[in-house]
């Protein structure tokens, strides 16, 4: 009776020792998982951003063309203009130059969010956690700090907007 009591104690303790073991290795498996998509998630980031920046170029060079285009376009306007008016009656006037051009040029439509939008957004968020931390009533602090923060960004982001192009100023 002894020596099966040892013999199980002992084998007990051999299936103890294997069982770590085996946890061991599935931890470093799943580490060595992690690391995995870590990496591989950084690298479709970075394959992202790489197109990203190609669509842009892609972009910028058509937006280059279209200039163009127009450049060449109002010159040859110009041109036809200035022959038909050189060409007119002293008696009569010639429409030309009024309909070549015609003031203000249309903007392209910009796609995406604005950065109004963003920082809206940006500063809704980062007020909240602000206003969560600061704040004794977590909610009370997270309402008021997401509306202050959301309306700093949105003035932030509007004049950036500004600049960029994407909103004309009111005169």
């Amino acid at each position: 009776m002894k020596k099966i009591f040892v013999v199980i104690a002992l084998s007990s303790v051999m299936f103890a020792c294997n069982n770590k073991a085996k946890e061991e290795a599935a931890l470093k498996q799943q580490e060595a998982e992690k690391q995995l998509a870590v990496k591989a998630v950084k690298d479709s980031l970075r394959l992202d951003s790489f197109k990203r920046a190609e669509v842009a170029k892609v972009e910028a060079e058509k937006e280059a063309k279209h200039q163009e285009e127009l450049v060449a376009a109002r010159a040859a306007g110009a041109k036809s203009s200035r022959s038909s008016r050189s060409y007119a009656s002293s008696g009569s006037s010639s429409g030309g130059s009024s309909s070549s051009y015609g003031g203000t040029q249309p903007t392209a439509k910009k796609k995406g969010w604005s950065d109004a939008a963003k920082g809206t957004v940006i500063g809704g968020a980062a007020g909240a956690v602000g206003g969560a931390l600061i704040d004794k009533k977590k909610g009370r602090g997270a309402i008021i700090g997401g509306l202050v923060g959301a309306g700093g960004g949105y003035l932030i982001g509007r004049g950036e907007d500004r600049k960029s192009g994407r909103v004309q100023p009111k005169n």
